[in-house]
């Protein structure tokens, strides 16, 4: 891919003037950009093709920041911005002054993010998700695209814009695409920088304790999908032995009668692993670790089928770090 330099858009009427042809995918961003959005970026212009248009914003929102929050610290970097979002196939970066998209200060009418968004991540940053909300659907309407492409990293806020734009009517098709993390696990987040290396020590928690648990959840479905292979239940117990699965050997009768996947051993799995960082110098502060449903972000129960999202957030020093993994929980033949 050749790249050029994105043209640079203050204002929507810049933006509206532009003439398209082909499909116009947008990726919402507030600044900082790193591989992660180079990611977004880059499936965009897969999407649109050569004849789309990729439109990346630069905005950082202050509504979705509470009390004591690092809206001012938070980096603004838009020279950076510009070459990554290029090299990456954006055709323009839509950077508005925040009285372009709040004209006549803080709107008075914002979107609610309803009980979904008083879970989690809401519980812990009050009105944040009424704020991104309210942005993300005054942004669809001023980039006005055909498709907008978001990380799956932020999981409930991804669970949330969909959520909004079907029960809203939208015109707009949503994509997520998978988290991208570093060499060493850490999922990429513009926060990371704020870690020094002592802390990103503490910080690689998170990735471990999600990998511990999906690996947890893998073994799990691996075993009892060859244990169904088994018609019988006391064959199955047996089969069990055989295979010397030792944790699930140890009670294979109630492994072979349990219903399909097991959400508390993948929560226990990756709890062990916090449990232990929050011993660490310096400690992980655990803000929350859930096993939830993506349509609505309330716990899963052991007897859950289907998707699910393992997700954390914490604490090492001043930075708050949040990460998740997708899994599914397959259905007993």
């Amino acid at each position: 891919m050749t790249t050029t330099t994105p043209v640079l858009l203050r204002t929507a009427d810049e933006l509206h003037a532009r003439v398209r042809h082909g499909r116009r995918a947008v990726v919402m961003t507030m600044g900082a950009l790193h591989e992660g959005h180079a990611t977004l970026i880059r499936t965009a212009r897969d999407l649109v093709g050569p004849d789309g248009e990729v439109v990346a914003t630069v905005f950082v929102n202050p509504l979705q920041f509470g009390a004591g929050e690092d809206l001012d610290r938070y980096p603004r970097t838009l020279d950076a911005d510009l070459e990554i979002a290029g090299r990456a196939g954006a055709d323009a970066v839509f950077a508005p002054a925040v009285d372009e998209v709040y004209p006549g200060g803080e709107p008075q009418v914002r979107v609610t993010a309803g009980p979904m968004g008083e879970r989690l991540e809401g519980a812990s940053r009050p009105g944040h998700f009424d704020g991104m909300l309210t942005v993300v659907a005054k942004l669809l309407h001023l980039t006005r695209p055909d498709l907008a492409l978001y990380g799956q990293k932020d999981a409930q806020q991804l669970a949330l814009i969909r959520r909004m734009v079907r029960d809203l009517n939208f015109g707009v098709d949503i994509v997520g695409v998978p988290t991208v993390r570093e060499d060493d696990g850490l999922a990429l987040s513009s926060r990371n920088r704020y870690l020094s290396p002592r802390e990103r020590r503490t910080a690689l928690a998170l990735s471990r304790a999600l990998f511990a648990g999906l690996d947890r959840h893998a073994a799990q479905e691996a075993l009892r999908a060859r244990a169904r292979e088994v018609p019988a239940p006391h064959a199955r117990a047996e089969a069990l032995s055989a295979l010397g699965e030792s944790r699930a050997a140890a009670d294979a009768h109630a492994v072979s009668h349990a219903p399909p996947g097991t959400p508390g051993a993948v929560r226990a799995a990756a709890r062990l692993v916090l449990d232990d960082a929050a011993r660490l110098d310096p400690p992980l502060e655990l803000d929350y670790l859930a096993l939830v449903d993506p349509s609505d972000f309330t716990e899963i129960g052991d007897d859950h089928t289907g998707d699910a999202v393992l997700a954390v957030a914490a604490r090492v020093g001043a930075t708050r770090l949040i990460d998740n993994v997708p899994l599914t929980f397959g259905a007993a033949s």
